[in-house]
């Protein structure tokens, strides 16, 4: 049975991607620093879709934590078919107010772990002729929002030059890009969403159905929502200057884009 990697699987949009894949009848290996929460899913979706669901505890802004999980991607008796790298957080603070360690934390998660486990995972993909690999980026990567838009760009940006890069091997690769989602992302990061309107929120449920939708049409980049479709193309294609003005002013509303 294939097997998929999900990286940030106990809420929000790692969940549903577990769950998606466990009801496709992909066995899962479930990886995120809360043991007990894990254990729970692991449990929880076994019995319910008949999969195995292996746990993997590691906390990917540790070199030697990440290292475990680019073992396992590289093992070649239960190779990985679908890789989903969806773990992040947000740092609260602007960048000349906040805690460089929560910012190198940041880019060691969102950034550093998506090229490790990607690169660890695409070799074998590679040798078998197929592969995918999910990368959970933002509808922040083509705005002007700090390190968390730095490091979101870098996502977008990579995934669709190894999507390029790997056309007609028989591995995909995917930037998901969502806006406002229904998940702890925001109360973790200790933010105020209140004043957000209620039709910019999507569900996570939404935004991995697209995706799946997205991977099967071979596209490098998925965006959920007419309403984000819509805002995305404006933010792709304006000016910078008009970007960063926007940009600014959704600051005085909160942060944008974070799952």
């Amino acid at each position: 049975m294939a097997i998929a990697l999900v990286t940030g699987p106990t809420a929000g949009i790692g969940r549903a991607f577990a769950v998606a894949l466990a009801r496709a009848g992909f066995d899962l290996v479930l990886v995120a620093r809360d043991e007990t929460r894990l254990a729970q899913l692991a449990a929880s979706l076994a019995g319910q879709f008949g999969v195995q669901a292996e746990v993997l505890v590691a906390d990917l802004g540790d070199a030697l934590a990440l290292a475990k999980v680019e073992e396992r991607l590289g093992r070649a008796d239960r190779p990985i078919s679908v890789l989903v790298n969806n773990a992040g957080f947000g740092v609260k603070a602007s960048f000349s107010q906040s805690d460089i360690h929560d910012e190198q934390q940041l880019l060691d998660v969102l950034v550093r772990s998506v090229m490790r486990t990607t690169h660890a995972a695409v070799p074998g993909m590679l040798s078998r002729g197929f592969g995918v690999v999910i990368n959970v980026s933002s509808i922040a990567s083509w705005i002007t929002g700090g390190t968390y838009s730095a490091a979101k760009a870098w996502v977008t940006v990579f995934s669709e030059s190894l999507a390029q890069e790997l056309a007609g091997s028989g591995v995909r690769v995917i930037a998901v890009c969502p806006g406002f989602v229904h998940t702890e992302f925001h109360d973790r990061a200790g933010m105020d969403m209140s004043n957000v309107p209620d039709w910019m929120w999507l569900e996570a449920e939404q935004v991995v159905e697209q995706a799946m939708r997205d991977v099967t049409r071979n596209r490098p980049i998925s965006v959920a929502g007419a309403q984000y479709k819509a805002l995305s193309t404006v933010v792709r294609y304006a000016p910078r200057p008009l970007v960063r003005f926007a940009s600014a002013m959704r600051e005085v509303s909160g942060r944008f884009g974070k799952r």
